[in-house]
């Protein structure tokens, strides 16, 4: 994403100074994701899911991440698919802060991997005004993108990949981080002089909770990738509620827990996975 080097710093200043004072364990992921998280709100079943869909392709599936910034998801991913690899086109955002880039990550950009090929890609983000969808189909049986209602998915909002020659086979949502953000920010961060208990209630009940995670693929391919989804999530309850990452207690916090209807979202849950 384009950014000023200055800008990062100073945000940087902000993110080890709130660390430095605050008690509360993994909000910085919603408050700082830049640094400390993703531009997506995931719980170990999406990770699940996109390890299910990815085998339901090869039993040793090529896997990568475009645009994976310091690699937080595809972190998760590796520890099922250890090969999985990522690029990140803005590689200096590395160096400008000293950390070290795993070897797994790449400075580069999907428009010059005309020559690679995977199972599956995943997209976490693409740039408002920016659509490189035609070079991710380019290189991938099955696309995953999650993306959001505010705009932040290429031109004109579009994210959708039928006109590349794919399918979409099934689709959930869950909160944005922006969600969790506002949450946060309204239940810890601000001080009951400027907005009440009340106040904070009636707020909690409008949250939207609305990114989208969207699984495409080849024609033919999509009835294998459906097929064993679908036999995925028969069983997938019992696993969510037995394994999670330590994170997502901050999401069960702030009333975005798995499977919970919103009120503002009748009768669709989030989590809940839509079959096309």
């Amino acid at each position: 994403m384009p950014f000023k080097i200055g800008d990062l710093h100073d945000a940087y200043l902000q993110y080890r100074k709130f660390v430095s004072l605050n008690h509360n364990p993994y909000h910085e992921r919603y408050i700082f994701p830049f640094f400390a998280g993703s531009y997506f709100a995931y719980r170990m079943v999406d990770v699940a899911r996109v390890i299910s869909i990815a085998k339901s392709i090869s039993r040793t599936p090529t896997y990568i991440d475009i645009g994976c910034g310091y690699g937080d998801f595809l972190e998760k991913i590796r520890g099922y698919l250890p090969d999985a690899v990522g690029i990140e086109k803005e590689g200096n955002i590395f160096y400008a802060f000293g950390k070290t880039k795993p070897s797994y990550i790449y400075s580069t950009a999907v428009e010059w991997l005309d020559n690679q090929f995977y199972d599956l890609a995943f997209i976490g983000w693409m740039e408002p005004e920016v659509d490189f969808r035609k070079n991710v189909a380019k290189i991938a049986n099955c696309i995953i993108t999650t993306f959001d209602e505010g705009g932040q998915c290429g031109i004109n909002g579009s994210c959708e990949y039928e006109e590349h020659g794919f399918r979409r086979v099934a689709w959930w949502r869950t909160p944005s981080w922006i969600d969790v953000n506002t949450e946060l920010m309204n239940r810890y961060y601000t001080q009951s002089s400027v907005l009440s208990e009340k106040n904070k209630h009636d707020l909690a009940q409008m949250r939207a909770a609305h990114n989208f995670w969207y699984v495409y693929a080849r024609p033919s391919i999509e009835n294998e990738v459906a097929a064993n989804l679908k036999f995925y999530v028969a069983k997938e309850s019992k696993m969510a509620s037995n394994r999670q990452f330590d994170f997502e207690s901050v999401l069960d916090t702030c009333g975005f827990h798995y499977m919970e209807e919103l009120p503002t979202i009748p009768n669709m849950r989030l989590w809940e996975i839509k079959f096309d």
